[in-house]
């Protein structure tokens, strides 16, 4: 089922939404990857203020290339969701509410979306060009010495995405997979 929402996105908004929905997200959004994820987590560790309001916050795990003239961001394709594994279970206990990636995310992770009533969307991989005319402003809020991996906040109009893991832990790939089986 086709959904629009907009952010933030609360746990009002990740209850409705179901595995296998699709999904144009409009609002402001986060960029963060890797070292990003790293760094905040360093942060929280050292008793420090989060670079983001973390409460109902989206992010997108993306590392964008460069605009071309007269555009708000390059190509914005997703990175794999694994990746941040290790990192977002803290951030959801926090208020993270959803996530935007590609690929799989680990048990714990699973059990941080259920217990935090959050949500983990897909974005097209390989559609970085055209999921970014979706991307209407970009800004660097912090983190700029680690370039294309700095934390963004993305102003974004009908951000395509699927629902891969819901609320309540449902899984699209293992539902899919099963369904193949």
């Amino acid at each position: 089922m086709d959904k629009y929402i907009c952010t933030p996105i609360t746990e009002e908004v990740t209850k409705q939404l179901k595995a296998g929905d699709y999904v144009y997200l409009s609002g402001t959004i986060y960029t963060a990857r890797d070292a990003a994820h790293k760094r905040m987590i360093e942060a929280l560790e050292n008793k420090e203020a989060l670079p983001i309001e973390i409460k109902d916050a989206t992010i997108y795990y993306m590392g964008p290339s460069p605009a071309k003239e007269g555009q708000a961001i390059g190509s914005a394709g997703p990175t794999t969701a694994g990746r941040m594994d290790k990192y977002a279970p803290t951030l959801l206990d926090l208020g993270e509410k959803a996530m935007i990636g590609k690929g799989k995310r680990n048990k714990e992770v699973i059990e941080a979306i259920k217990r935090n009533k959050a949500v983990y969307f897909a974005a097209v991989g390989g559609a970085g060009a055209l999921i970014s005319k979706c991307i209407k402003k970009s800004e660097i809020i912090c983190y700029e010495d680690l370039g294309a991996e700095a934390i963004r906040k993305l102003e974004v109009e009908n951000f395509p995405m699927a629902v891969v893991i819901d609320a309540e832990g449902n899984d699209l790939y293992e539902m899919v997979k099963c369904n193949n089986a």
